[in-house]
């Protein structure tokens, strides 16, 4: 069994790396029906952060995500179905003792393993970009004050032009300048 094809299997549902029960099933080679009377049977086995049932509105919201969905009667358990954990996984190994189980659950685990090495990976690169742009910000902060000080600068200059511009070119300066130049004789 391809581990990438059990990886795609795997959802996140409430905040838990789940897969569903007839995904289980289809893995297993058993019915959606056997598996959810066998776990019935061994409910104590199953607390809440190894297996839960989705809600209704949860059901519909997955069912409507899955875009291959068949219509027909029967096509569609009418029932929510079972999220199992990676411990509710590892659980259905100890009521489920056929060979094929035996396999498909240890390729599971290694499965929800795999991920989990991913996303720890995932979360330290998290924090090695952050402390980037942390640093970054700190030394971006720098140049933009330095920026904002040359700008401001440049702004002053342009102002003390422009107010030079216009006291040159008052008529009342003009005519009490100095000539030079050739002058012509009256």
């Amino acid at each position: 069994m391809e581990l990438q094809f059990i990886k795609q299997k795997i959802q996140t549902i409430r905040g838990y790396q789940v897969i569903l029960d007839f995904d289980l099933a289809e893995l297993y080679e058993v019915s959606t029906k056997t598996l959810k009377q066998t776990v019935r049977r061994n409910i104590e086995r199953f607390p809440d952060d190894f297996m839960f049932e989705l809600t209704q509105m949860e059901y519909r919201i997955l069912r409507s995500q899955i875009v291959t969905l068949e219509s027909g009667r029967g096509k569609h358990s009418k029932y929510p179905p079972f999220a199992f954990t990676e411990h509710g996984v590892a659980m259905l190994s100890g009521i489920l003792n056929s060979h094929k189980a035996i396999k498909t659950n240890i390729v599971i685990i290694r499965a929800f393993i795999a991920l989990r090495k991913y996303a720890l990976n995932f979360s330290e690169l998290e924090q090695q970009i952050a402390k980037l742009e942390a640093r970054f910000e700190r030394d971006f902060s720098d140049v933009h004050e330095a920026l904002k000080w040359l700008a401001a600068e440049n702004q002053a200059r342009a102002g003390d032009i422009a107010t030079l511009q216009e006291s040159n070119s008052s008529t009342e300066n003009w005519h009490k300048r100095k000539r030079i130049g050739f002058k012509k004789e009256p």
